[in-house]
Parts: structure tokens; C-alpha cells; sequence
């Protein structure tokens, strides 16, 4: 049998989990501000049950309304919450699957804005339910304030260092706060288990209160709760003995801990704990009593090593868990960013851990494991690593009301409507003309809809744009996202020519119902810019794709964003002397830190000049005329070769070409240069419309 270890059952405790896949906490916002379920947390986590999973832990579940991690979080602070909960579990049920409730507290990575409002909110909602939209609008201006000191400080285990994810003031909790915390981490439990619960999981690990707690970087008390190891675990020690003391036995306790803090990852060797201690840490944990150990690593302060952007191998942090499991006798869980069944299999067989835990991989496809189970693995939409889920959660869902989203599956917390798109599309021809992931985007949904679809590609493969992005060091996964539309549209019998240019006279002649414009955008190259056109003056592109190879050169990368500083990294790589321009006030303006941050440990410092607020005003033959946009000064820079990223141009010809001769919608970058996720939500979004 395929996957023998993967397809195995397994208990945690008394509990017995129907095969070893775990889909681990992942906060979406998908919660009401009373802490009650939704139906779209209901729909999003019965859609993952279906799919397979053995066991789903919800995102994180608060366990004091004065101190949540974001308004719409599930919460366990109530009794009124518990039908919602005691529904939810009664669905995950129905498809064979176990729920586990994370329990939660922020701590230093919280949100000031949320700090202290949630009960003055709750009932101001319910009896006006439009001022939550009030609520959503100010709420960033707060946190603006926060991060200059303005607003409630976030509790603690001792005043230290601020977390840079949220900037909010800390303050030491009171033995008195401490005390009160334990007892609502055990009211929370106590509430799960009335609901029905399987499990609760305490969240250890990712920098959270439980976590500061426990390690000497954020934890300075000199009293019995701080100090030796033994005082820094005694919070989470009286919690897990108060949740057996009421809640027997016999329920599963699940700490999530990091097996390593990671801080010698981002240059700060000596802070925090590394292996030796997490190992500690989970023999501790295991003498306590509780069922099972979580894995991860890292802290928001080390961000990317916990939550992994593309560059990342899969299964680079696997040693964590090996080691740890090594020295336990309870199961452990662990991500260690697994993205293959065959990844999933070896590493049970390895040793490396019980469980395949991950997120991401159930948030972008909820039939992972089904598809496994029937034998089509090769159907699995794989998780790109763009981290779109984390971001939009920061930018978008946790103080703003929306929810967080994946770049690929467009159907996240719509999981109702999207698995059960009314088929009108009566077999009527849709013609999309581009094949990158806004095209195929496109394609996927108008074939679930019925309708009878064709691409067509004028290059040799799919992929657009993201064929440039996969070409970069280290960002190879990018195009799984392309293999793996390719897979899922032709499944649903979409035909694709590829090798085949669309002109307006050749699309209108397949007599079409509508058409789909998804032709793209090609780099920008101003010609307001003196000298632009000159014969070494390249654009990112021809960079990355190998079609202009430049060595032991001064040169000079126009823009900053992600494909500047990838171009940049390219250049390092072969002797070149760069000079990056930016016109922003900082690098990569916009950009989310984490694709940033990764991409900075990767180019050569040495080699590399960073110049914002920098207006490029005129090329010339071996150099370029810069103008500081802050002083007003000009420079004049040595340049052998300048390198444009300075954006896309939509490439939309076709479009206005066939308006007016049948119906046609201009998508992805036709429409404005994005993100492969702005590609496949808009597409998605816009086929929707095709009625």
C-alpha cells in the first residue's frame, strides 16, 4: 500500500486519530468579536474534514477577552460560546476527523488596539452591529499610535524587548495577572470539553505568552515564575495541572513549543534557547503529563524560521522534531514544511515524527489527504511558500474585518459557494488568451461553472510572468503553481493550445461566448528617461532569464522591489558591483518584510550600494545622473550596464481590439501589475461575472 505510515491510524492519549495528518493552527480571522463560530469557520473547517484530515486544531483561540491577538478570533471566555463550538466539532465529526481547540494568549505580540477593548466592543456591536465597521476603521490608526508609545501596554513576563511584529509597548504581568491567566487557560479548556472537544492544544511556541514564559530572552523575573528553568515553566506547568485537575485524565493535552528559538539565524547568537533547551523543554512537558508535543521553532522575531518563504527547503528544520522524538515517549506532531506525500512518508519512516502537521497545505488545498487516499497525488495543489496567507492576515483580516486568503485557492472561507458553483455555463466557448496564473485562474473557475473553455499560449509553456519568477535562485516552487492549475483544468477537460499566438480575427472566428484576456505585462522601460534606449541598458527579465549575462561590471539595478533585489542578487553572484536605486524612502517599499528580509540574507552586502530616495534622471555611456530626492542633490554614479525593475506595463491590445465584437474581461496583469495572488483572485473574481 502507497503511503502505508502516512494512511495508519495513531492515538494521541485515549484519542485515536484516523491517520497521521495533522492540519495545525493557522489564525484566518474567520471569528465573530464575541468569540462565537461563523459559519464560514464552520464551512472552511468541515470543507478540510472532508478532505481527509485526521485531526484539525482551530487557529488560535483566546482565552481573555482583555488580551486577544486580533478582534475576530475564536474565543473560550464565555459559556455562551460553547454551541457554536459544540457545532463545529459535530461537523468536523460527520466526515471521521478530530478537533483540537488552540488555546492562546499573545502576550508581547499582540495588538495594543485590541488590548483591553473587546468587552467594551462586544456588547457596542451587538446592540449596533454597523459600528463594527467603525471599529475596523480605526483600529490601524490606533496601532499607529501604539508604535509611538501612545495606548495600553501589552502584558508580559517582564519588560523587555519589544516585538517588532506588533510595536506595542510590554509591561511585567502582576503575580496577581499571572494567577488569573492560568485559571482562564483553565476555564478555556474546561469550556472545550463541555463543547465536545477531542483536544486542546496550549500554544508554546512562535513568541507567544506561553513561549516568553519559558525563555530567558523574554522572560527576567526574579520571582518563582522567572529565572531558573524550573520558574520559567512553572505558568505552563500550573496550567496543565489545573486542565487535568477539572478535566480529568483522559482529555488530550497537545503543547505546540519551539525546539529552537532560532535567534542565531538572524544574526543574534546567544539570545534565547536552541535545541538543547527545546529538547529540555519537551522531556519537562512529558513529565507533566501531557499527550503529545508539538514541534515548531522561531518567534516573530525570527519570523522566516517558522514560517518559511519559498527559498526555503522542505524539510530543512526536520532535525527539531527527530531529535526531540528521540528523547520522548509521546507523539510528536511536527510541520517541518512538508510538501509531498512522499516527503510526508519518508520522514515517518525516518523517525523525524508521528504526525505530518501543516497549515498551508490544507489551507491551500482542503482534499490534501484525499487525494492521496484515491490515489491522485498528482492532483495536490501544493503551497507556493508566498506566505500570502500570513500577510494578508497582517494587512487585511486581523484589524480590518476581512479574512485571510490564499494566493492560489481563491475558495478560502467561501468554501460553501465555492465547492458548489450553480453549473450555468451550458457548455457555451470561453476563450482565454494567456495561460499565466490569472488565465488559468480564469479557466479553472469557468470550468467548474460548466461552461466548455480554451487557452491559448503563445509561448512553448504556461506560466506568464511567474516563469521569470520561478527562474530566480531559490523560488523554483513559484511554478509548482502553474504545474498545478495545468493538472486541475485539464482535469475538468479545459483544452490548451500552447505555441499558439491570439489575434482578434483568430479568436473571433471560434465564435466564442466571451473571451478572456489574460495576455500580461512586459517590463517597463520609460522613455522619459534620457538614454534609456542605449545598448546596455537591459531590464530585469533578460537578467533572470539568462538572455543578458553581465560579469565583473559596474552596475546600476534601477528599483528595489522583489525582482530588483533578486536581479541584484543574480549580479552579486558574478563579481559585479551594484548600485541599487529606489526612489522610496526605504528598500522595497510595500513589500511584505518577510519575502524582503529573505531576499536581503542572500545578496552580497560587500558587493551592494543601497541608494534611497533616488530619482534616476539620465543615462550615459559609462555612468548615471542621480538626483537626491530629500536634499535635492545630484550624483553622478559609475554605470557599465543599467538594470530596469521599475515595473510591469499591462499588455491589453487584444482587448480593446475585440470590444464591441463579443463579450470580453481583461484580467491580471493586462489589467495592473500584482502579485500572483491580485492575479488569481482577480480572475477568479472576474470570470464569476461571465453569466
Amino acid at each position: 500500500m502507497l503511503y502505508e505510515l502516512l494512511r495508519s491510524p495513531m492515538n494521541i492519549g485515549n484519542l485515536t486519530i484516523k491517520n497521521r495528518t495533522v492540519m495545525t493552527a493557522a489564525e484566518l480571522s474567520l471569528g465573530q468579536i464575541n468569540g462565537e463560530a461563523t459559519e464560514m469557520m464552520m464551512d472552511y473547517y468541515e470543507e478540510r474534514a472532508k478532505g481527509g484530515v485526521g485531526m484539525i486544531i482551530t487557529g488560535c483561540c483566546r482565552v481573555d477577552d482583555m488580551n486577544p491577538a486580533s478582534f475576530t478570533q475564536l474565543a473560550m471566555t464565555h459559556d455562551y460560546q460553547i454551541p457554536s463550538v459544540r457545532e463545529l466539532v459535530n461537523r468536523v465529526h460527520r466526515h471521521g476527523a478530530k478537533l483540537c481547540v488552540q488555546l492562546h494568549h499573545a502576550g508581547r505580540q499582540g495588538y495594543g488596539c485590541c488590548n483591553n477593548s473587546i468587552p467594551l466592543v462586544i456588547p457596542l456591536v451587538k446592540a449596533i452591529p454597523s459600528s463594527a465597521k467603525l471599529l475596523f476603521k480605526c483600529a490601524p490608526a490606533l496601532m499607529g499610535l501604539e508604535q509611538k508609545g501612545i495606548g495600553f501596554a501589552l502584558q508580559a513576563p517582564s519588560k523587555g524587548e519589544i516585538s517588532k511584529h506588533a510595536g506595542t509597548r510590554i509591561r511585567a504581568m502582576t503575580k496577581r495577572e499571572i494567577k488569573k491567566q492560568i485559571q482562564n487557560f483553565i476555564e478555556a479548556a474546561v469550556r472545550c470539553q463541555k463543547a465536545g472537544v477531542d483536544a486542546v492544544e496550549l500554544h508554546g511556541t512562535h513568541g507567544y505568552l506561553l513561549q516568553q514564559f519559558m525563555s530567558p530572552h523574554t522572560n527576567k523575573r526574579t520571582d518563582e515564575y522567572g529565572g531558573s528553568f524550573e520558574n520559567r515553566m512553572r505558568f505552563i506547568d500550573e496550567i496543565i495541572q489545573g486542565i487535568r485537575q477539572r478535566c480529568g485524565k483522559d482529555f488530550p493535552i497537545i503543547v505546540r513549543i519551539s525546539g529552537d528559538e532560532m535567534y542565531d539565524r538572524i544574526g543574534r547568537p546567544g539570545v534565547g534557547f536552541g535545541l538543547d533547551t527545546g529538547i529540555e523543554i519537551a522531556r519537562h512537558l512529558e513529565k507533566q503529563g501531557v499527550d503529545a508535543l508539538n514541534v515548531s521553532s522561531g518567534s516573530y522575531d525570527a519570523y522566516n524560521y517558522w514560517l518559511e518563504t519559498a527559498s526555503f527547503e522542505p524539510g530543512w528544520r526536520k532535525h527539531l522534531a527527530k531529535a526531540i522524538k528521540a528523547r520522548v515517549s509521546i507523539p510528536v506532531i511536527a510541520v517541518n514544511y512538508v510538501r509531498s506525500p512522499e516527503q510526508a512518508e519518508a520522514q515517518l519512516r525516518e523517525g523525524c515524527q508521528d504526525f505530518i502537521g501543516s497549515s498551508r497545505n490544507w489551507i491551500c488545498d482542503p482534499h490534501w489527504m484525499a487525494k492521496v487516499e484515491n490515489g491522485c497525488p498528482e492532483e495536490i495543489r501544493r503551497c507556493i511558500g508566498c506566505v500570502n496567507c500570513m500577510r494578508s492576515m497582517v494587512t487585511e483580516a486581523a484589524l480590518y474585518g476581512d479574512h485571510a486568503k490564499c494566493a492560489l485557492n481563491v475558495g478560502v472561507a467561501h468554501e460553501e459557494e465555492y465547492f458548489n458553483m450553480p453549473k450555468e455555463g451550458r457548455d457555451r466557448l470561453v476563450v482565454v488568451v494567456g495561460a499565466g496564473p490569472a488565465g488559468l485562474t480564469a479557466a479553472n473557475t469557468l470550468a467548474m461553472r460548466g461552461f466548455r473553455v480554451v487557452v491559448l499560449e503563445k509561448g512553448e509553456k504556461a506560466g506568464g510572468q511567474v516563469i521569470t519568477a520561478a527562474a530566480c535562485p531559490t523560488k523554483e516552487k513559484l511554478y509548482w503553481s502553474i504545474e498545478d492549475l495545468m493538472v486541475g483544468i485539464q482535469k475538468l477537460g479545459v483544452e490548451v493550445r500552447l505555441n499558439t499566438e491570439a489575434t482578434a480575427d483568430s479568436v473571433l472566428a471560434m465564435k466564442p461566448y466571451a473571451v478572456v484576456v489574460a495576455t500580461g505585462g512586459e517590463a517597463l522601460r520609460p522613455r522619459s528617461i534620457p538614454g534609456i534606449d542605449q545598448s546596455h541598458v537591459f531590464t530585469a527579465p533578460q537578467i533572470i532569464m539568462g538572455e543578458k549575462t553581465i560579469a565583473n561590471a559596474n552596475v546600476v539595478v534601477v528599483g528595489s522591489g522583489i525582482t530588483g533585489l533578486e536581479t541584484a542578487e543574480i549580479l552579486g553572484e558574478r563579481g559585479n558591483r551594484i548600485t541599487v536605486l529606489e526612489m522610496g524612502k526605504e528598500i522595497a517599499p510595500g513589500g511584505w518584510h518577510q519575502i524582503v528580509d529573505d531576499e536581503l540574507t542572500r545578496i552580497n552586502h560587500e558587493a551592494t550600494t543601497f541608494k534611497c530616495s533616488a530619482k534616476l534622471l539620465h543615462i550615459h555611456e559609462t555612468t548615471v545622473e542621480v538626483e537626491n530626492l530629500a536634499s535635492r542633490a545630484t550624483e553622478t554614479i559609475p554605470a557599465d550596464y543599467v538594470v530596469l525593475s521599475m515595473g510591469v506595463r499591462p499588455i491589453n491590445h487584444l482587448a480593446a481590439e475585440l470590444n464591441g465584437k463579443t463579450k470580453v474581461i481583461t484580467v491580471g496583469d493586462a489589467v495592473k501589475s500584482g502579485t500572483i495572488a491580485s492575479a488569481c483572485h482577480s480572475a477568479h473574481e472576474a470570470a464569476m461575472t461571465i453569466k
